[in-house]
């Protein structure tokens, strides 16, 4: 009683004030706690009801995740069959656990696939409670789109086996085509490299301020732009356009039956004109009809006149060089336009010889003595729908026309192909950041970087992008390259250990903390939406 009584004297005679507290907003707290977790990676306790798995592809990357998130790797038994088959054992329960596994790309890229479908079912057998693929380079992306009337749309095909196998969620990093999250009947997180690409750059590159972002073909535009506006920096574009050979008829444009059967109204002869002259009038009496003339015999028709039909003037298209006649912009001058042929950057002035020192012929004799000898095609193969649908469009089907130009990489250095490149957007004595998603062969690369150092004048060229594949001889090639300065990737796909030793020009950003804290905050149903704006 009295201890109630010394309580109720002490709060009523002196009322219990807290201590003023410094008012700190949720952005500013946010942004403290999110900045000290990229700072610190073993700063979270181990989480409880999680298992990560890792697969063959990356191991490195998965183990600096675990790092990150304070556990290491579930045990997870990965081997093959004598035959070749692909053996996965589960080594701990998974019962309900939320299961991670991570699996990236590589250069057995069939084999990386098969095991973590494998292990996706092996894990949904086991009962666990979520199953979540991080893929931080998802195979077969490029394969997004039909590019002809019998190709496949594989990365679809791809996501529906994942979602066949019993995955929940996927957390992937730059999609080729941020429409392939469609493909999906799960919910999908596509992480963006960009906030580190842009620190990176601001760390690293002195001068960085007038630097200029290019993209090395129409598809890129849009992932350009973004990082010019993360930037404040202006950004250009190059393109490259085939100086394609005389071919038979196989547009529908180019067709005279096209033509023909889309008139509007036929023409009315001589005869048909008095008929309905005599109509109107109201008489049923036929005109007298005058002597029709004899008509001189027709000349005989070769067999190639039937087959190749001339074109009415007026049904033609309008050519590229009227078209561009009718359009005048005074920032021509940011225009520059060169010569590729074999993947290299000529001279304008650069004639292609007959034959070659070795007595091979360029790609140049070849198209030049098919101009001369006019070929009679076949009656079937060289008909317009025949042409139509044997050639690969430009464009694929159903899509833009950048799309190409964005993922045929080995059309910029056909062995018998010369091109047209064209730089858009003011470099001179200028940084140039050149970039992609990915960085596969290097042909494009070093044609784009060539342009800008050689024609525009450009200072220092960074190549830049998420993923680097480096397939066949890239980096060496990339390497040995006067023109390309650095060379700048994200560790999403496995680089080997003697590749990076013997790189000068190569850099690795590490991204495992954007993937260990997009795993965190999906296990504690968290919002990953702070994750895609980093910068704001």
């Amino acid at each position: 009683m009295l201890f109630k009584l010394s309580i109720r004297r002490v709060s009523y005679g002196r009322p219990h004030t807290p201590p003023a507290q410094p008012e700190t907003s949720f952005p500013s707290r946010f942004s403290f706690l999110f900045s000290l977790f990229f700072l610190s990676p073993c700063l979270l306790l181990k989480m409880r009801g999680v298992q990560i798995f890792s697969g063959n592809s990356h191991p490195g990357l998965a183990d600096t995740i675990c790092e990150r998130l304070g556990t290491v790797p579930a045990k997870a038994n990965l081997g093959k069959f004598a035959n070749g088959e692909t053996s996965v054992n589960i080594g701990t329960s998974v019962r309900n656990q939320d299961v991670y596994i991570i699996q990236s790309g590589s250069e057995k890229i069939n084999d990386s696939v098969m095991e973590l479908l494998i292990m996706i079912s092996a894990c949904k057998g086991g009962s666990a409670k979520s199953i979540t693929a991080v893929m931080p380079y998802f195979p077969y992306s490029r394969q997004s789109k039909k590019k002809s009337h019998r190709g496949a749309i594989t990365a679809r095909m791809l996501a529906n086996l994942l979602t066949i196998a019993g995955v929940d969620h996927v957390i992937t990093m730059d999609l080729h085509a941020s429409q392939m999250q469609g493909f999906f009947g799960k919910p999908v997180d596509n992480l963006f490299a960009e906030p580190f690409i842009a620190r990176w750059i601001r760390m690293n590159v002195p001068g960085w301020k007038d630097a200029v972002v290019v993209s090395k073909n129409a598809g890129g535009t849009k992932r350009v732009t973004s990082l010019a506006d993360t930037l404040k920096l202006n950004f250009g574009i190059v393109t490259t356009d085939r100086r394609r050979p005389k071919v038979p008829v196989n547009t529908m444009s180019d067709s005279t039956v096209f033509f023909d059967a889309v008139d509007d109204e036929p023409s009315l002869g001589k005869k048909d004109s008095q008929l309905f002259e005599l109509h109107l009038h109201g008489s049923n009496r036929a005109p007298a009809t005058p002597p029709i003339p004899e008509e001189p015999e027709p000349e005989p028709v070769t067999p190639h006149q039937l087959l190749r039909p001339e074109t009415p003037p007026a049904a033609r298209r309008p050519s590229e060089l009227e078209a561009a006649n009718e359009y005048t912009d005074v920032r021509v001058r940011d225009v520059i336009t060169g010569r590729l042929v074999q993947g290299q950057l000529v001279d304008d002035d650069y004639s292609i010889k007959e034959e070659s020192e070795s007595g091979g012929t360029t790609p140049g004799a070849a198209s030049s003595s098919q101009e001369n000898t006019e070929v009679i095609p076949d009656a079937m193969t060289g008909s317009m729908i025949s042409n139509a649908s044997s050639q690969a469009p430009d464009h694929a089907l159903g899509g833009s026309f950048d799309a190409a130009e964005s993922d045929d990489e080995a059309s910029v250095c056909g062995p018998a192909d010369e091109r047209t490149i064209t730089l858009v957007g003011e470099v001179r004595d200028r940084s140039v950041f050149i970039v992609d998603d990915m960085i596969d062969k290097s042909g494009s690369w070093i044609a784009a970087a060539e342009t800008v150092v050689k024609r525009g004048g450009a200072g220092k060229v960074y190549c830049i992008a998420t993923h680097g594949l480096f397939t066949e001889e890239s980096l060496d090639q990339m390497e040995a390259c006067r023109s390309i300065d650095h060379i700048v990737v994200t560790n999403t796909f496995p680089i080997p250990p003697s590749m990076l030793r013997r790189s000068k020009k190569l850099i690795v950003i590490d991204v495992s903390s954007l993937l260990a804290e997009s795993i965190r905050r999906h296990h504690y149903g968290e919002s990953v939406s702070a994750l895609f704006h980093l910068n704001d």
